[in-house]
């Protein structure tokens, strides 16, 4: 069997991304949708390859952890081992506050819902990895909150009390609530919210709590939603108001488009 040649493998781009924060422990930064935060499963390079081109003279550069690869928001990354150790102890304790946005299809009544539903992973037949909710999976728990509701979907603010894979798009779509254009766990084929962005579906990370190696200061970090985006939602809470029975499917284009190219 011959071995593929990595040599003929694409060099990773040196990128800097907007820096949220940054000291001599710790490097915050505002990861884009539709980047992958390091190479495999078919991509050559991600965040961690690409900052690392960036700074060549960085001595130690880890992620702290992961997001999807269609998920924007906040991504801690350690610049000492000694930091890296400390943060990973944080996230086991959930000492670490993880703050999410979803736009959702159907309209959620609650203000505020804890929902604790085991998750667990299994392949499908295509050797895709999947997450369900399973008896026997492993304990994991969301609190959603109401932030603005519209005609046919709904924005709500997801807290991550367990840090488990694809968490929040499982537990939602579970409750019938898929995130919008979800078309691993959502209603791909609605005519309405399901089929507003394909690939940005997933929560932007809105904020979190960390505490950095460096100070020993607690540091609260939060990342706005974009003027284009804030702007969108407006447009469907006037839709709503203005034109009875309109649904999302009318701004299916722009929100796919907005929401591929705008880092939340």
């Amino acid at each position: 069997m011959r071995l593929a040649d990595r040599s003929h493998r694409p060099r990773p781009r040196p990128v800097e991304l907007p820096v949220v924060f940054e000291d001599e422990a710790l490097l915050v930064v505002n990861k884009p949708s539709g980047t992958a935060v390091h190479g495999g499963s078919g991509v050559s390079y991600g965040v961690i390859e690409s900052l690392r081109a960036a700074r060549p003279q960085a001595k130690f550069l880890e992620l702290a952890h992961r997001l999807d690869r269609e998920t924007s928001g906040l991504l801690v990354l350690a610049k000492k081992r000694s930091a890296l150790t400390a943060l990973h102890a944080a996230l086991r304790e959930g000492k670490v506050r993880k703050c999410y946005l979803a736009l959702v299809k159907g309209r959620w009544r609650d203000d505020k819902r804890r929902v604790d539903l085991p998750l667990k992973k299994y392949l499908t037949k295509s050797g895709e990895r999947r997450v369900s909710v399973d008896r026997e999976g492993r304990e994991s728990q969301t609190v959603f909150r109401r932030e603005r509701a519209f005609r046919d979907c709904t924005l709500l603010s997801a807290e991550l009390l367990t840090g488990r894979t694809h968490q929040i798009r499982v537990h939602l779509a579970h409750l019938g609530f898929p995130v919008a254009g979800d078309d691993k766990y959502g209603d791909s084929s609605s005519t309405e919210i399901g089929e507003a962005g394909p690939e940005a579906h997933v929560p932007a990370r809105r904020g979190s709590g960390v505490r950095a190696s460096a100070s020993g200061e607690a540091l609260k970090l939060h990342v706005p939603l974009p003027e284009d985006l804030s702007r969108f939602l407006d447009s469907l809470e006037a839709d709503a108001l203005s034109f009875a029975g309109v649904r999302l499917g009318r701004n299916a284009d722009r929100f796919r488009a907005l929401t591929r190219s705008i880092p939340l």
